[in-house]
């Protein structure tokens, strides 16, 4: 009885309120409304087949390394991004279809990286923003961390279409990136963080505060269990299985077309970089999930030795999951020919409105020195 008290609690707040718990049920008041199951002479009892782990090790590594990383995906993410945001919308010709899901998913991206600055913080210190914050960071990083991921499955099921059925896929690619891409990515993505508008609360544990996802105490491990494969198949499955049949079908037709060798090289080759990087990122993350969700449910028998593994492995991999939205405007869009042409021109076009500010700031300048600056902008 005792001991399910304290899986109860571990599985509600982690091994800190088991143990303090342990603490407290050692006042000797406390064991006279305690029955052991398997008592005996000896005073031995269920606490000899439960071993409770201690992963505060290296208690102060977490808040240096997580702000460490969560700023470096920041900067990058905020600068990848916010160019391609900023190209889009300097770009004067109409956008194709690649260029609207190159939109979503840098807003999608950029949105997800403005998170990051809060998780740093609570990670260093614990949550200072309040219970409104707390629910409103969760939810916005829940809505962009699923449809970044949706957008890359809508991605790669473009492309699917203008290689393979180039001939009569044009309307129906057009009706998924400006229609069916809000009921495909965007919808589910609000409905999933719904967990997190009625479970994320702030907690005072004593030492700090913390903002986390508090599921009901009756059946805890289910709602927990739930949620987490909920997460695996809509944040890593279905996207990926989609990533990974199309980028394969793609690869066959082109392995079979002899025309353009050296096109149909740097095809392929930017194709399997897509789908390593979209697996190395996600699913080390996820197997971690899966491992851990396991071991709650005691389908995986538990051991310290397993905890201790699987929570490292998580915290590892888990930043590894988040760099890869510092690589979505590298790979989808820094690469691409006609964007790199329309961030010359929106690069040219913002330094000749620099020039035309500091102009008008500073009086006339010389033409011979204007024409000079203006022509290295433009051949850079």
């Amino acid at each position: 009885m005792l001991l399910q008290e304290i899986r109860r609690l571990k599985c509600v707040c982690g091994d800190v309120c088991a143990v303090f718990a342990l603490t407290c049920f050692n006042d000797m008041d406390f064991y006279d409304h305690i029955i052991f199951d398997n008592s005996s002479d000896s005073g031995s009892g269920d606490f000899d087949d439960y071993e409770l782990c201690d992963l505060t090790d290296n208690d102060d590594f977490p808040k240096i390394f997580l702000p460490t990383v969560y700023g470096i995906i920041f900067v990058l993410g905020i600068i990848g991004n916010g160019l391609v945001v900023l190209v889009m919308g300097f770009q004067k010709k109409s956008k194709n279809m690649t260029d609207k899901y190159r939109l979503h998913l840098s807003i999608a991206d950029l949105l997800f990286v403005l998170t990051l600055p809060f998780w740093a913080v609570d990670a260093a210190s614990g949550w200072h923003f309040g219970g409104f914050l707390c629910v409103t960071v969760n939810m916005i990083y829940t809505l962009n961390l699923y449809s970044s991921v949706l957008i890359l499955a809508f991605i790669s099921l473009d492309r699917y279409l203008a290689v393979v059925r180039a001939r009569n896929s044009q309307s129906i690619r057009k009706t998924l990136a400006e229609k069916v891409i809000y009921l495909g990515v965007w919808l589910p993505a609000t409905l999933l963080t719904v967990p997190d508008l009625v479970f994320a609360k702030v907690h005072n544990t004593g030492m700090n505060t913390i903002c986390e996802l508090t599921y009901p105490q009756q059946g805890n491990m289910v709602w927990k269990a739930y949620f987490r494969f909920q997460h695996i198949i809509f944040g890593f499955l279905l996207p990926g299985l989609i990533i990974l049949t199309c980028y394969c079908i793609i690869i066959s037709k082109l392995s079979k077309n002899s025309k353009g060798q050296v096109l149909k090289r740097k095809a392929l080759k930017t194709t399997i970089i897509l789908i390593l990087c979209f697996f190395i990122c996600w699913l080390p993350y996820h197997a971690g999930i899966l491992v851990d969700t396991l071991v709650t449910l005691n389908i995986i028998s538990h051991s310290c030795f397993l905890e201790q593994g699987v929570e490292k492995w998580i915290f590892f991999t888990e930043a590894l999951a988040y760099f890869h939205c510092c690589l979505n405007p590298i790979l989808y869009a820094f690469l691409g020919v006609r964007f790199k042409k329309s961030a010359r021109s929106a690069l040219s076009i913002s330094s000749r409105s620099s020039l035309k500010m500091l102009t008008k700031k500073r009086g006339p300048i010389s033409s011979v020195s204007t024409e000079s600056e203006s022509s290295s902008v433009m051949t850079s």
